[in-house]
């Protein structure tokens, strides 16, 4: 298979981690990534080392995006649009974590950080490529829009049986009502909590994406669904956390939870969502959860009745589309 023959996946946040990784085992198996990073610099060193690793130059390309700028997400989809290469798939990865925060750090647009790139950039992203998505799908090949969630967004990940601190909530969405650049800068109105900002966007993230089946998945074909690939413990997400954090936090998930995961096994776990028959059901959280075995099948897992209120998902999409100033036209499925 020719490269310009090979069937085509963005992967959000690749220069480390499990973008990384997946990039990796899609590139294995067949397929053109466009490696769309932050951090140009620190992708090209990445892929640079990944040689060894067997990630073929021939089948990817680096492309710059910043999910806290609605106007570098827009040009990064023109750029992509410039190679002229249709897109089968779109993998929603990236995400910032800053728990140690004092003060809300805010986006060029002057939205809170963590909610700005991980919810409303990937947001925004997803609706300016579903035009394409729609027209590479296909009844014998659905093009797929895969987001990565959290466990840290979703008590149910643990049986309810670990707490997690400063849980995602998002309340009535009033910041969102309010433009959510008020002092406060967290969508339940409370006071700002950096690491709960994180998980709020992934919560978002995996709102956002059973309302984009519900609106879009009869009509269009696409498959939309969310995955916890297992406890990254050790990636560079979490390299603005203490050090004793960082020796601690794996040791736990390794010892006591036992959801620990190598970047490697998680990147495999990503490329199986892509682009396995097995994962073809939209609509789906898929969860490996506590399984971090290598060859065990996830279980297909509900989100939170709160996630999956048509209502609540419904508002959200309709002030993400207000602040994000993004629309789509759910018929054409072009921007109106």
């Amino acid at each position: 298979m020719t490269t310009s023959s090979a069937p085509t996946v963005i992967v959000t946040g690749t220069s480390s981690g499990v973008g990384l990784y997946a990039t990796k085992s899609l590139v294995e198996r067949g397929w053109f990534v466009v490696m769309a990073c932050r951090d140009l610099d620190k992708a090209a060193k990445a892929t640079k080392a990944a040689d060894a690793h067997g990630i073929s130059r021939d089948h990817i390309a680096l492309m710059h995006i910043d999910w806290g700028s609605k106007a570098s997400v827009r040009k990064f989809v023109d750029d992509f649009h410039a190679t002229g290469r249709p897109l089968q798939v779109l993998v929603n990865n990236a995400a910032v974590y800053l728990p140690r925060l004092k003060e809300p750090q805010r986006s060029p647009e002057g939205y809170e950080i963590s909610v700005a790139t991980n919810h409303f950039g990937h947001f925004l992203l997803s609706l300016l490529l579903l035009p394409d998505l729609k027209k590479a799908s296909t009844s014998a090949s659905p093009a797929r829009l895969i987001t990565l969630g959290t466990a840290t967004a979703k008590t149910e990940e643990f049986g309810g049986k670990v707490p997690i601190p400063a849980p995602a909530d998002l309340g009535d969405l009033q910041t969102l009502e309010a433009g959510f650049k008020v002092p406060v800068a967290m969508i339940n109105n409370k006071r700002f909590k950096p690491g709960k900002a994180y998980k709020d966007g992934k919560l978002c993230n995996m709102i956002i994406s059973r309302e984009m089946h519900r609106r879009y998945h009869d009509s269009t074909g696409i498959i939309f669904n969310t995955l916890y690939p297992g406890c990254v413990a050790d990636t560079a997400l979490f390299r603005e956390t203490p050090k004793a954090f960082q020796t601690i936090f794996p040791w736990f998930q390794k010892n006591i939870t036992k959801g620990h995961v190598t970047p490697a096994l998680a990147g495999d776990r990503v490329a199986q969502v892509v682009i396995e028959a097995g994962f073809a059901q939209s609509g789906v959280h898929w969860s490996w959860g506590n399984r971090q075995v290598e060859g065990r099948q996830p279980f297909s897992q509900p989100l939170t009745a709160k996630a999956n209120d048509h209502v609540r998902a419904a508002r959200l999409w309709a002030l993400s589309e207000k602040n994000g100033r993004a629309r789509l036209n759910a018929c054409a499925c072009t921007f109106a």
